[in-house]
Protein backbone atom coordinates (compact mmCIF):
# COMPACT_ATOMS: atom_id res chain seq x y z
CA UNK A 1 0.00 0.00 0.00
CA UNK A 2 1.37 3.11 -0.80
CA UNK A 3 -0.71 6.70 -0.51
CA UNK A 4 0.14 10.59 -0.62
CA UNK A 5 -0.75 13.25 2.16
CA UNK A 6 -1.05 17.04 2.20
CA UNK A 7 -2.92 20.08 3.18
CA UNK A 8 -3.06 23.47 3.66
CA UNK A 9 -3.84 23.97 -0.21
CA UNK A 10 -5.72 27.47 -0.06
CA UNK A 11 -7.29 26.78 -3.47
CA UNK A 12 -4.04 26.42 -4.99
CA UNK A 13 -3.84 23.23 -5.85
CA UNK A 14 -1.37 23.09 -8.93
CA UNK A 15 1.48 21.13 -7.25
CA UNK A 16 -0.43 17.84 -7.03
CA UNK A 17 0.22 17.62 -11.17
CA UNK A 18 3.89 17.58 -9.86
CA UNK A 19 3.66 14.94 -7.27
CA UNK A 20 5.27 12.02 -9.46
CA UNK A 21 3.94 9.10 -7.31
CA UNK A 22 0.41 10.75 -7.42
CA UNK A 23 -0.93 8.80 -10.09
CA UNK A 24 0.44 5.16 -8.72
CA UNK A 25 -0.64 5.76 -5.00
CA UNK A 26 -3.78 3.67 -3.79
CA UNK A 27 -4.99 7.16 -2.54
CA UNK A 28 -4.44 10.32 -1.89
CA UNK A 29 -5.17 11.92 2.17
CA UNK A 30 -5.92 15.82 2.77
CA UNK A 31 -5.48 16.94 5.87
CA UNK A 32 -7.50 20.12 6.17
CA UNK A 33 -7.36 23.90 4.55
CA UNK A 34 -8.83 23.32 1.11
CA UNK A 35 -9.69 26.98 0.70
CA UNK A 36 -9.26 30.29 2.43
CA UNK A 37 -12.94 30.97 4.17
CA UNK A 38 -14.76 28.72 1.24
CA UNK A 39 -17.04 26.89 0.75
CA UNK A 40 -18.47 23.93 -0.85
CA UNK A 41 -18.28 25.62 -4.31
CA UNK A 42 -14.56 25.99 -3.74
CA UNK A 43 -14.00 22.85 -2.52
CA UNK A 44 -15.57 20.76 -4.67
CA UNK A 45 -12.80 22.60 -7.39
CA UNK A 46 -9.96 21.19 -5.09
CA UNK A 47 -11.51 17.66 -5.20
CA UNK A 48 -12.48 17.57 -8.52
CA UNK A 49 -8.50 19.20 -9.56
CA UNK A 50 -6.95 16.61 -7.53
CA UNK A 51 -9.10 13.84 -8.70
CA UNK A 52 -7.79 14.35 -11.98
CA UNK A 53 -4.28 13.00 -10.72
CA UNK A 54 -5.80 10.48 -8.27
CA UNK A 55 -9.33 9.68 -8.17
CA UNK A 56 -9.56 8.26 -4.49
CA UNK A 57 -9.42 10.33 -2.24
CA UNK A 58 -9.90 10.77 1.58
CA UNK A 59 -10.67 14.90 3.06
CA UNK A 60 -11.49 16.64 6.07
CA UNK A 61 -12.28 20.08 6.75
CA UNK A 62 -9.32 22.72 8.06
CA UNK A 63 -9.90 25.61 10.47
CA UNK A 64 -9.70 27.69 6.84
CA UNK A 65 -12.94 25.75 5.33
CA UNK A 66 -16.59 26.49 6.14
CA UNK A 67 -18.88 23.73 7.97
CA UNK A 68 -20.95 23.51 4.49
CA UNK A 69 -17.49 21.35 3.49
CA UNK A 70 -17.91 19.20 6.06
CA UNK A 71 -21.14 18.72 5.24
CA UNK A 72 -20.08 18.49 1.11
CA UNK A 73 -17.60 15.91 2.29
CA UNK A 74 -19.87 13.24 4.19
CA UNK A 75 -22.36 13.67 1.30
CA UNK A 76 -19.78 12.75 -1.51
CA UNK A 77 -18.49 9.46 1.12
CA UNK A 78 -14.88 11.23 1.53
CA UNK A 79 -15.12 12.80 4.99
CA UNK A 80 -12.53 12.18 7.85
CA UNK A 81 -13.49 14.34 10.15
CA UNK A 82 -14.99 12.52 13.59
CA UNK A 83 -14.78 9.83 11.50
CA UNK A 84 -12.51 6.39 10.43
CA UNK A 85 -12.03 4.05 7.26
CA UNK A 86 -10.53 1.08 7.01
CA UNK A 87 -8.24 -0.01 4.04
CA UNK A 88 -6.92 -3.94 4.29
CA UNK A 89 -5.77 -3.69 8.00
CA UNK A 90 -5.10 0.10 8.22
CA UNK A 91 -7.22 2.18 9.72
CA UNK A 92 -7.28 6.00 9.32
CA UNK A 93 -9.05 8.01 11.43
CA UNK A 94 -9.75 12.10 11.24
CA UNK A 95 -10.11 15.06 13.46
CA UNK A 96 -10.30 18.44 11.06
CA UNK A 97 -10.37 22.26 12.22
CA UNK A 98 -8.40 23.68 14.92
CA UNK A 99 -8.08 25.00 18.36
CA UNK A 100 -8.68 28.25 18.76
CA UNK A 101 -6.59 30.66 17.16
CA UNK A 102 -6.52 34.83 17.44
CA UNK A 103 -7.80 35.08 14.37
CA UNK A 104 -11.13 33.92 14.57
CA UNK A 105 -11.21 31.17 11.48
CA UNK A 106 -13.97 29.52 10.42
CA UNK A 107 -13.63 25.83 12.11
CA UNK A 108 -12.43 26.33 15.35
CA UNK A 109 -13.12 24.29 18.12
CA UNK A 110 -12.32 23.79 21.84
CA UNK A 111 -9.78 20.85 23.21
CA UNK A 112 -12.98 19.53 24.39
CA UNK A 113 -14.54 19.29 21.15
CA UNK A 114 -11.27 18.04 19.50
CA UNK A 115 -11.29 15.10 21.74
CA UNK A 116 -14.55 13.95 21.10
CA UNK A 117 -14.16 14.14 17.45
CA UNK A 118 -11.22 12.24 18.04
CA UNK A 119 -12.54 9.37 20.03
CA UNK A 120 -15.85 9.44 17.43
CA UNK A 121 -12.90 8.56 14.51
CA UNK A 122 -10.58 6.29 16.66
CA UNK A 123 -13.85 3.85 18.06
CA UNK A 124 -14.37 2.70 14.76
CA UNK A 125 -10.52 1.63 13.92
CA UNK A 126 -9.44 0.85 17.14
CA UNK A 127 -8.65 -2.63 16.41
CA UNK A 128 -6.98 -2.33 13.77
CA UNK A 129 -3.13 -3.63 13.92
CA UNK A 130 -2.07 -0.08 12.16
CA UNK A 131 -3.66 3.32 12.84
CA UNK A 132 -2.97 6.29 11.30
CA UNK A 133 -4.48 9.73 12.76
CA UNK A 134 -4.88 12.84 10.02
CA UNK A 135 -5.16 15.95 12.63
CA UNK A 136 -5.15 19.18 10.99
CA UNK A 137 -4.12 20.87 14.09
CA UNK A 138 -0.42 18.99 15.44
CA UNK A 139 -0.15 17.53 18.75
CA UNK A 140 0.88 20.38 21.25
CA UNK A 141 4.83 21.22 22.10
CA UNK A 142 6.34 19.26 19.06
CA UNK A 143 8.37 20.20 15.97
CA UNK A 144 5.16 20.51 13.85
CA UNK A 145 3.08 23.41 15.98
CA UNK A 146 5.79 25.94 16.43
CA UNK A 147 4.97 29.40 14.97
CA UNK A 148 7.94 32.09 13.95
CA UNK A 149 7.79 33.87 17.07
CA UNK A 150 9.04 30.23 18.83
CA UNK A 151 6.00 29.38 20.78
CA UNK A 152 4.24 26.07 20.47
CA UNK A 153 0.16 26.22 19.49
CA UNK A 154 -0.87 22.91 18.89
CA UNK A 155 -3.37 20.87 20.63
CA UNK A 156 -3.09 19.41 23.94
CA UNK A 157 -6.26 16.53 23.12
CA UNK A 158 -4.42 15.74 20.51
CA UNK A 159 -1.11 15.50 22.14
CA UNK A 160 -2.92 13.64 25.23
CA UNK A 161 -4.32 11.28 23.05
CA UNK A 162 -1.31 10.29 21.14
CA UNK A 163 0.45 9.68 24.07
CA UNK A 164 -2.17 7.30 25.17
CA UNK A 165 -3.02 5.26 22.34
CA UNK A 166 0.40 5.53 20.05
CA UNK A 167 -1.25 5.56 16.61
CA UNK A 168 1.87 4.28 13.99
CA UNK A 169 1.43 8.12 12.47
CA UNK A 170 -0.25 11.47 12.91
CA UNK A 171 -0.54 13.07 9.99
CA UNK A 172 -0.84 16.62 10.24
CA UNK A 173 -0.37 20.86 9.00
CA UNK A 174 -1.94 23.90 9.67
CA UNK A 175 0.95 25.61 11.23
CA UNK A 176 2.82 26.22 8.12
CA UNK A 177 6.03 27.17 8.62
CA UNK A 178 6.70 24.30 11.37
CA UNK A 179 7.71 21.51 8.55
CA UNK A 180 9.17 18.39 9.57
CA UNK A 181 8.93 15.71 11.84
CA UNK A 182 8.81 14.50 15.30
CA UNK A 183 7.87 11.34 17.38
CA UNK A 184 5.43 11.13 20.78
CA UNK A 185 6.78 7.89 21.86
CA UNK A 186 6.52 5.58 18.99
CA UNK A 187 4.08 7.84 16.41
CA UNK A 188 5.56 9.46 14.21
CA UNK A 189 4.44 12.94 13.67
CA UNK A 190 5.17 14.57 10.48
CA UNK A 191 4.15 18.20 8.78
CA UNK A 192 4.81 18.60 5.16
CA UNK A 193 3.92 22.30 5.28
CA UNK A 194 1.90 23.85 2.24
CA UNK A 195 1.20 22.61 -0.65
CA UNK A 196 1.64 25.82 -2.60
CA UNK A 197 5.24 25.59 -0.87
CA UNK A 198 5.54 21.92 -2.62
CA UNK A 199 5.17 19.89 0.43
CA UNK A 200 3.51 16.66 0.47
CA UNK A 201 4.37 12.90 2.46
CA UNK A 202 4.64 9.67 0.97
CA UNK A 203 3.59 6.65 2.99
CA UNK A 204 4.34 3.31 2.02
CA UNK A 205 2.88 0.38 4.13
CA UNK A 206 5.45 -2.61 4.12
CA UNK A 207 3.39 -5.18 6.20
CA UNK A 208 3.10 -4.08 9.87
CA UNK A 209 5.45 -0.76 9.14
CA UNK A 210 5.10 1.88 7.89
CA UNK A 211 7.73 3.97 5.57
CA UNK A 212 7.43 7.92 6.15
CA UNK A 213 8.84 10.48 4.06
CA UNK A 214 8.82 14.34 3.75
CA UNK A 215 9.08 15.36 0.20
CA UNK A 216 8.99 18.42 -2.27
CA UNK A 217 7.95 18.76 -5.57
Amino acid sequence: MKFISFGDIHEYAENVQKIDEIQDADFVVITGDLTNVGGIKKAKDIIDFISHYNPTIYAQIGNMDLEEVNNYFDEIGINLHGKGIVIEDVGIFGVGGSNHTPFNTPSEYSEEQLEEFIYKGYESVKNLPIKIMVSHTPPYNTATDIVGDGIHVGSTAVRKFIEEYQPQLCLTGHIHEAVGKDKIGSTIIVNPGMLSNGGYTEIIKKGKSLEVTLKKV
